[in-house]
């Protein structure tokens, strides 16, 4: 099985001096748990550098702070990932966009990234996210000319957990108001709590504390498929 992980090359919120970036758990717990025989690529929109979001440092677990300071294809990833251009035309069984407030600028409204969505998705692939990463979604068309998530199940970082976060004033957009404009069916659970849906192969988690469950719920459906 093939698996395309995409990572944020934002560091910043906006024009502002806040830092930002990926928000490690959600690729160190994703990888951990994933099938070890599955093959996995990691990709940003631009290439290259991947900064991480400094307080998910502080509250990443052990093994993935491992992962992060070990040799291994993840962490040398962060300073070379893939561009999106790179991978556009090929074949994946998964791909995942990870979240962390920097995606709100490069993974929405991105037309590469949409075309690579499309051309997986309409060759069979599971497209999934979790938290922010759902920005990824918002925006995509199929061939006919529907949002993907017209009439679609999904989930993302829900309003109550940005306003909790303290982030409402920081970011462009809310997710939940995002999904809603394309018709989607937005379904959230307790803030800050696991809660992962499957609508087809879009496969989404609520938050950073539904990675584990989502890696385990692709697992199922790839080695299902």
């Amino acid at each position: 099985m093939k698996v395309l992980i995409v990572l944020t090359n934002i560091s910043t919120y906006g024009n502002t001096n806040k830092k930002t970036g990926l928000w490690l758990g959600e690729a160190t717990e994703f990888i951990r748990e994933l099938h070890p025989n599955f093959k996995i690529d990691f990709a940003s929109p631009n290439g290259g550098k991947v900064p991480i979001d400094p307080r998910s440092i502080k509250m990443a677990d052990k093994k993935s702070l491992e992962i992060l300071k070990s040799e291994n294809d993840f962490s040398n990833s962060i300073s070379q990932s893939l561009s999106i251009k790179d991978v556009i035309k090929k074949k994946y069984d998964l791909i995942y966009f990870t979240g962390g407030h920097g995606v709100m600028w490069d993974f929405y409204n991105n037309p590469v990234i949409e075309e690579l969505i499309r051309f997986n998705y309409e060759n069979g692939a599971y497209i999934s996210s979790v938290c922010h990463g759902i920005a990824a979604l918002f925006n995509v068309k199929t061939s006919n000319g529907e949002f993907l998530i017209h009439k679609k199940k999904i989930t993302g970082f829900t309003k109550t957990e940005e306003i909790l976060s303290g982030k409402r004033r920081k970011v462009p957009f809310l997710n939940e108001q995002a999904a809603k404009n394309n018709g989607a069916d937005f379904i959230k659970k307790r803030f800050f709590k696991s809660h992962v849906v499957v609508d087809g192969h879009i496969v989404t988690g609520q938050n950073p504390y539904s990675v584990i469950e989502l890696a385990q719920t692709i697992n199922k459906l790839l080695i299902k498929d």
